[in-house]
């Protein structure tokens, strides 16, 4: 016979709220201690704060399935046996009664109960059920022990806290995308629930006595709470082949100084996951690190190159011809005056923490930078578009910041109309010799108007015409359209880059602001032509969403990338010298009678590289010519500089990332020898924060 204490014992087993309690306590202590560490890490200047709340979305998502699942179960399994126990202790009390022909009356405990059938389960052993309550009384214990650390706010009621108020709170601390489960009530409501009185309760404890309650539909064991769709648009492309010099001597391809895919691989990686590889565009990566290139003497040559062949390091039979481009560095004294317009997405998707928030932030950094007499408009769009701020110069900084600061999220995306409005300010406040910019911040794609990426480029590529140039800033992740920034950055004679913290805003909009800000060159595009004598074949790393074709290089109408004030571009080949016996491609039978001129002249050249460009307010390209021979080499892959060495072991980083071919036996220990050993000089810790995410990428196991 069960005893009046184990009785008592099962009651407070079987009741559920004072693990829901717990765990919900749990919950709200977890966000107080990450925000802690968020406060602690913007005092500290690091970066990742904004992460964490991914991490309190994932417990969220545990604490409530395991409450879905454990319990009806455990209800299921004590509450049975205490209804048997009452029930012989009230026929013990009231005998039953017998008529006259002596049939036994029925009594209450006699009606069956309706109770939805529940998949029965072993009952936990007493040392189990003792080690569950132990494990609830340590979370409150962790619980009270975070109280005293957290920032004192005012005491929320645990039914708000299961209920739909929880739903709103999360909502705002960004850690949700799903709605809460309803709040249970009666025998399993949470302390302090409103929706049953407390004499309701009374009596139905009461029943429960008498009958056991109605349990709840079972959730299967391993059903995930449904997450939020992922609408990121990512271009695919395929890497660059391997091509015969013989049958192919020539490479094309478009300048490219963008960085946001290394911001968004980094992001991936440090949420803990391999990205996928159509994100990783490896000259993003490889040009996201400063490199002091050795640059031009003046401004009438905006640019000066480097090249050099130096051995590969993961494969003893191909070399790597290294281009690197270097732009003629502004002066702060000598910079134009800058006319900016800021193009904000304000639509309802931009209500989280790394968006709209964060853009207010990386934007109020901006206008630090500008000079007092530069002009700043905003315009903004969600349903439609509108003008908060008139052309207003910088000087009047605390009207900028007030407007900044007012922006609220609201609306679906106006896209078009928004840049309209934006080009017609900056036609409006147009500076002649000056930097005239629009500056897109946004999240996602336009779904009102114009969506199409191509009628998007034709809109931007008319009004490019006027000088004014257009530069893009994605935030946050899920509903990413990386693919319209690529698109209208390119054709809008700008940069797009990617902001996940509020350290990237810094390092694009204020390290970087000349750069970002004032291009010295457009249209700058790369031809090499390899001889055939010297080189066998070619590969070339990255670039693949910049190719163009032979004929393009000559037409001016053509548009390519831009260089801005002191920017650093690198382009790599790998090459198989010719006689190596590193050859992927059969040669062909007659295909020396192909090669011009016989193959005599310039013999000793490995290629002849072309970069055509033009100045801002010039519409007519400029050339330079650089022949590669073997006074370019370098003897072994140790002689070269550490920035080449360190820019290599990038490109290998992005090429494992991919899964290509050519790194497959290129183990990440090898990435990490020789980025360690050529970190040099890393004032900013970008080299150091590249250590760590190749580290990550190992330990995640991404294309090993």
């Amino acid at each position: 016979m069960v005893d009046d204490n184990e009785l008592n014992r099962l009651r407070d087993i079987a009741a559920p709220a004072p693990a829901k309690d717990a765990k919900a306590r749990a919950f709200e202590a977890a966000l107080r201690a990450y925000d802690q560490e968020n406060i602690s890490a913007v005092s500290q200047g690091s970066v990742g704060g904004l992460r964490l709340t991914e991490r309190a979305q994932k417990l969220w998502s545990e604490i409530m399935q395991k409450k879905l699942i454990a319990t009806p179960a455990l209800a299921g399994l004590v509450a049975l046996p205490i209804a048997g126990y009452a029930t012989f202790h009230l026929l013990r009390e009231q005998p039953p009664k017998f008529g006259g022909d002596e049939k036994i009356s029925e009594t209450l405990a006699d009606k069956p109960t309706t109770v939805k059938p529940t998949t029965a389960e072993p009952k936990p052993a007493r040392g189990e059920l003792e080690k569950d309550k132990k494990a609830d009384a340590d979370v409150e214990s962790r619980d009270a022990t975070d109280a005293l650390v957290a920032p004192a706010s005012p005491q929320k009621s645990e039914s708000t806290v299961a209920g739909g108020a929880a739903q709103q709170n999360a909502l705002e601390r960004g850690v949700l995308a799903e709605p809460a489960p309803p709040a249970p009530t009666g025998e399993f409501a949470l302390d302090g629930a409103a929706s049953v009185p407390s004499t309701s309760r009374a009596r139905m404890a009461a029943e429960s006595k008498l009958m056991a309650p109605q349990q709840p539909a079972m959730a299967p064991a391993d059903q995930m709470l449904p997450q939020e769709e992922n609408r990121d648009r990512i271009e695919d492309f395929k890497t660059n082949p391997v091509h015969a010099a013989l049958e192919d001597p020539v490479s094309t391809f478009s300048i490219d100084v963008d960085t946001a895919s290394y911001s968004f691989v980094r992001s991936s990686l440090k949420e803990g996951f391999v990205p996928q590889a159509d994100t990783v565009r490896v000259e993003e990566m490889i040009n996201y690190f400063p490199y002091d290139w050795r640059g031009p003497d003046s401004a009438s040559t905006p640019f000066n190159s480097t090249v050099s062949v130096m051995p590969t390091p993961w494969n003893t039979q191909t070399r790597l011809m290294h281009v690197a481009i270097k732009g003629f560095d502004v002066k702060p004294t000598e910079q134009p005056k800058a006319n900016l317009v800021f193009l904000i997405d304000v639509s309802g998707s931009m209500d989280e923490p790394d968006k709209l928030p964060l853009l207010k932030s990386a934007f109020r950094l901006l206008v630090s930078k500008l000079k007092a007499d530069d002009t700043i408009s905003i315009v903004t769009y969600a349903g439609d578009a509108g003008t908060v701020l008139e052309p207003t110069k910088a000087s009047e900084k605390d009207k900028i910041l007030s407007a900044i600061d007012n922006l609220t999220p609201g609306g679906s995306t106006a896209g078009e109309a928004g840049i309209k409005e934006a080009y017609r300010l900056a036609q409006k406040s147009f500076v002649k010799d000056g930097v005239n910019r629009v500056m897109l911040a946004t999240d996602g794609d336009f779904n009102v108007g114009q969506s199409d990426d191509d009628d998007l480029k034709r809109l931007i590529e008319k009004e490019r015409k006027t000088g004014v140039f257009l530069s893009v800033f994605g935030f946050g992740r899920g509903n990413l359209n990386d693919q319209m920034m690529q698109t209208i950055a390119q054709n809008g004679n700008g940069t797009a880059a990617y902001i996940d913290t509020l350290a990237e805003a810094e390092k694009v909009l204020v390290e970087d602001a000349s750069s970002t800000l004032f291009t010295i060159a457009k249209d700058v595009k790369i031809q090499v032509e390899f001889n055939p004598n010297k080189v066998s074949e070619y590969r070339l790393i990255g670039y693949e969403t910049r190719a163009l074709n032979r004929e393009d290089f000559n037409n001016d109408r053509v548009d390519a990338g831009d260089i801005g004030s002191g920017h650093s571009v690198t382009a790599i080949y790998e090459i198989t010298p010719k006689g190596s016996g590193g050859e992927q491609i059969d040669p062909l039978r007659y295909g020396q009678a192909s090669v011009d001129n016989g193959g005599v002249a310039n013999a000793d050249e490995y290629a002849f590289v072309k970069i055509r460009y033009k100045l801002p307010n010039e519409d007519v390209s400029k050339l330079i010519t650089t022949p590669v021979t073997s006074a370019n080499e370098i003897s072994s892959f140790d002689q070269a500089s550490t920035d080449q060495r360190f820019s290599v072991a990038v490109a290998a980083f992005g090429q494992k990332l991919r899964d290509e071919d050519a790194t497959a036996k290129f183990g990440y220990d090898k990435i990490m020898e020789i980025a360690t050993a050529a970190r040099g000089a890393d004032p900013f810790g970008y080299r150091s924060e590249f250590l760590s995410l190749v580290r990550l990428a190992s330990a995640l196991g991404g294309n090993r």
